[in-house]
C-alpha cells in the first residue's frame, strides 16, 4: 500500500476513535444550561446571580436546619435533608436529581458552602438561610421559589405593637426555676446533663459537696463558695446565650451544662 494510502488511513482511524469527551459547549450557552438536563431551567436568578431548577414538588429534595450555641460564640448549624445527597465530589458537574451542596446566606448575604450536613456561623449574626444547590451551581426550586430554610440567630422575640395609651401592666417576678446538685467525692447527682434555659429566665442552682470546694458558672464570671456538707444556693438571670459549664475549682468536676438560647 503507497505510504500516502496508509497515512490517510492512519489519520481517519485517529479521527473516528473519539476519544476523550470535551466539556466545553457552545458560545453563548453558559455551563449551567450545557450540563443541566433535570427538572425545567428557569429564568429567574438568586441574589448571587444563580438561575434557579424548578422540580415537582414531589421529587424536589427539602432542608431544616438547627443551630445550636457554641461555648467559644456563634453557632453550630446541623442540616436535616429529605431527597437529597451531598455530592462534593461532583460539584461543577451536571445536575442530578437529588444530589448538590447547600450555601449559607448569613443576614442576606453569602457566607459558605456546605459539602456535609454540619457547618459553622460565627458571632453577630441574625439570620441564618440555607439554600440547596445542584452540582452546576443552579438552585433547586419548586413553584419559582428556592428550596430553603431560614432561623433567627439571635434569639430575640419577634416584636410586637402596644397601645401607646395603654402601658403593659407589670408582671410578677418569675422565681425561675431550681435545679439542685449533689457532689460526693468524683460523683455528680444527678449525673451532668444541659440545662435548656431561654434567654433572660432566671436560675437557681442548690449544690451541696461533701467537701470545701468553690463552683464556677463559666461565662457569667459567678462564684459561690461550697462549704462541707452544707447547701450553698446561688442564682443568676441567663441573659447571655450559649454553651456555659458549671464546674468545681478544686476537684475539677463539671457539674451541670447550660444552654441558653
Amino acid at each position: 500500500m503507497p505510504l500516502v494510502a496508509v497515512l490517510t488511513a492512519v489519520a481517519l482511524l485517529l479521527v473516528g476513535c473519539g476519544g476523550r469527551a470535551t466539556t466545553h459547549h457552545k458560545p453563548g450557552t453558559s455551563h449551567q444550561e450545557a450540563t443541566g438536563s433535570s427538572g425545567t431551567l428557569l429564568t429567574a436568578r438568586d441574589e448571587g446571580g444563580h438561575r434557579l431548577r424548578e422540580l415537582p414538588a414531589a421529587d424536589a429534595p427539602t432542608v431544616r436546619a438547627e443551630v445550636l450555641p457554641d461555648s467559644e460564640g456563634g453557632w453550630n448549624v446541623h442540616l436535616t435533608v429529605e431527597r437529597f445527597r451531598f455530592t462534593p465530589e461532583s460539584t461543577g458537574g451536571a445536575a442530578l436529581p437529588g444530589r448538590g451542596h447547600a450555601r449559607l446566606l448569613v443576614d442576606g448575604r453569602e457566607a459558605a458552602r456546605l459539602y456535609g450536613p454540619w457547618g459553622y456561623v460565627p458571632p453577630g449574626a441574625h439570620t441564618l438561610t440555607v439554600r440547596l444547590h445542584a452540582d452546576d451551581h443552579t438552585v433547586w426550586a419548586v413553584d419559582g421559589a428556592p428550596v430553603q430554610t431560614t432561623v433567627r440567630l439571635d434569639g430575640t422575640p419577634t416584636p410586637t405593637a402596644t397601645s401607646p395609651s395603654a402601658p403593659p401592666s407589670p408582671r410578677p417576678t418569675d422565681p425561675g426555676r431550681t435545679v439542685t446538685l449533689t457532689v460526693t467525692g468524683t460523683t455528680v447527682q444527678p449525673p451532668p446533663s444541659r440545662i435548656e434555659l431561654k434567654k433572660g429566665e432566671r436560675l437557681t442552682l442548690r449544690v451541696t459537696s461533701d467537701r470545701a470546694d468553690t463552683l464556677h458558672v463559666h461565662g457569667y464570671d459567678r462564684e459561690l463558695p461550697l462549704p462541707p456538707g452544707t447547701p450553698a444556693t446561688l442564682t443568676l438571670t441567663a441573659d447571655r446565650t450559649g454553651l456555659f459549664e458549671v464546674e468545681t475549682h478544686e476537684s475539677g468536676l463539671v457539674l451541670t451544662q447550660l444552654v441558653v438560647r
